[in-house]
């Protein structure tokens, strides 16, 4: 490999931007932007099925944009930290601009009708 292909070690970003390439994990991002959330409170609030949520974070996981936490039989989700500075600024720039999107208000105002202390129970 060349000593500029190596010096310009694109993977990491080029990893975060194909897992950011689809709509739902964006909406996904968006509303763990909010803090953890149990994968329940995503199908809820998306209102999309478990395997179908589970495909998405599996992708959000494998690129590091998100890690589980196992508590029983249950898995939350959060934002994870960021390998790179230009990553983290890249993950902070897009939630940000979350705030004027009319799609992710709803997913937002869905999500707090369905989350609760006992939503997971």
């Amino acid at each position: 490999m060349p000593s500029t292909a190596r010096a310009l070690d694109v993977a990491p970003m080029s990893r975060l931007f194909k897992a950011l390439g689809d709509e739902t994990r964006l909406r996904i991002i968006a509303l763990l932007s909010h803090g953890e959330l149990c994968v329940c409170h995503l199908e809820d609030a998306l209102s999309l099925s478990q395997p179908n949520i589970s495909r998405h974070l599996s992708v959000l996981r494998s690129a590091g944009v998100v890690e589980p936490r196992r508590d029983g039989t249950w898995v939350y989700y959060r934002l994870a930290p960021q390998s790179t500075p230009e990553r983290e600024r890249q993950l902070a720039t897009l939630v940000e601009s979350f705030t004027k999107r009319g799609t992710l208000k709803r997913d937002l105002t869905r999500l707090m009708k369905v989350r609760g202390p006992q939503a997971c129970k």
